[in-house]
């Protein structure tokens, strides 16, 4: 279930900004949509910090959200974005399968080749507000996969060049991934209540200018 629901989630993304979140958590609270613009314009400015940061404060690739499938979160979100599903032998193993990374409009075969993007990675969030978080609450953000734009499968490659980034410093290799990009970005960041530093929030809005009949769809995080 969570496999077709995803996966055209993933692929539909490419041409709507967002699609609405699937899971029971994310359905317990009402989606949100607004025009891009609107949407950037909504994000809160705030300095940012990096002290007392280690990616060890966000226990991520937990059980996932079926604890009984023996697969964690990053092999969730594998069979969930894959656009030819792969086979899934014991112990969660995947074999073969077909990916599209749309940060370089790359087709991967094979699960290898392929990271899981925090689409705000861990140390933006840090930096961003999850600081002040309970550990619990990191661990559901390092594991959200009640919006399907919070994780997302990429190139290995890609996702290493992006690295810890925000938007003001990195963006994806493709042109057309701009405005999906800017979207989803925008979309974590209202979803977990993040703030964005004055750099950040001017590109987004120059992102925002030239995708105008866009909107971002996000639910709050519970």
């Amino acid at each position: 279930m969570l496999t077709l629901k995803r996966a055209a989630a993933a692929m539909s993304l490419a041409v709507l900004p967002l699609s609405l979140p699937t899971t029971a958590h994310a359905r317990a609270a009402a989606p949100e949509v607004l025009p891009i613009g609107v949407a950037v314009s909504a994000l809160q400015v705030a300095d940012e910090s990096r002290v007392g940061y280690t990616r060890t404060a966000f226990k991520h690739w937990t059980a996932g959200d079926n604890a009984t499938d023996g697969c964690n979160t990053r092999q969730e979100v594998l069979i969930a974005e894959a656009v030819v599903a792969p086979e899934i032998g014991p112990r969660c193993t995947l074999t073969g399968g077909t990916w599209t990374s749309y940060y370089d409009e790359s087709t991967v075969d094979g699960a290898g080749g392929l990271d899981i993007d925090h689409m705000v990675p861990l140390a933006e969030a840090w930096d961003s507000g999850a600081s002040s978080w309970t550990a619990a609450r990191r661990e559901a953000y390092a594991n959200d996969q009640g919006q399907a734009s919070s994780l997302v499968a990429v190139t290995a490659r890609s996702n290493r060049s992006k690295s810890d980034q925000d938007p003001a410093e990195w963006l994806p290799p493709s042109s057309d991934a701009l405005c999906r990009y800017g979207a989803e970005w925008t979309a974590t960041k209202l979803r977990w209540g993040l703030a964005v530093d004055e750099l950040e929030k001017y590109r987004l809005q120059q992102i925002a200018a030239g995708c105008g009949g866009d909107s971002v769809t996000f639910t709050p995080a519970p």
